[in-house]
């Protein structure tokens, strides 16, 4: 089941903290229950997905762009993510979640985000493309970040996000059988 209470905490605790600008990391706090564990006793890595919420919705927020799709009736969608794991996380494990965006093309907002345990190693890394939507489709990303008060020219991607940009391109869709 979807962790909507541990959602709705999170954007209780973070209601009222400073606003974040595009591309300012926003840092959270997590605890590894054990219904996020798999049958290996580590946290699941579909999970790892879902507890990347906790860390990217809240974002959102500070960043202003729930508001503003709230106001414009858009909608948001993942529309790729690729995940690195690399450290096991155990039952109690806590964990410190970072968030950001790391900039935006034509169509897609790309987010980094990253688990770190307690002694300091990198559980894992995804990054996402997100887009923004309203009933025609896909918002330009220049009109959402003018719409969050920001330039809408994007700051230069990271050589890694656009090759893994590029490299989704070639990738054929549908995909053959």
């Amino acid at each position: 089941m979807y962790p909507f209470v541990r959602l709705a905490k999170e954007m209780l605790r973070f209601r009222n903290a400073e606003p974040i600008a595009l591309g300012e990391e926003h840092v959270s706090h997590h605890l590894c229950w054990p219904w996020d564990l798999d049958m290996w006793w580590e946290l699941n890595n579909g999970r790892t997905l879902t507890l990347y919420d906790l860390g990217r919705i809240p974002m959102a927020a500070r960043g202003g762009l729930i508001a503003a799709m709230r106001a414009r009736s858009w909608g948001l969608t993942i529309a790729g993510s690729s995940v690195r794991y690399r450290r096991r996380v155990r039952m109690f494990d806590r964990i410190e979640m970072r968030s950001r965006i790391v900039g935006w093309d034509a169509r897609f907002m790309y987010l980094e985000q990253s688990m770190w345990k307690t002694n300091g190693d990198c559980a894992s890394h995804a990054l996402y493309r997100a887009a923004v939507t309203d009933r025609n489709g896909i918002v330009p990303s220049a009109t959402v970040a003018e719409a969050l008060g920001h330039d809408p020219v994007s700051p230069d991607l990271p050589d890694w996000v656009r090759a893994w940009s590029d490299a989704e391109a070639l990738r054929p869709w549908p995909p053959m059988s």
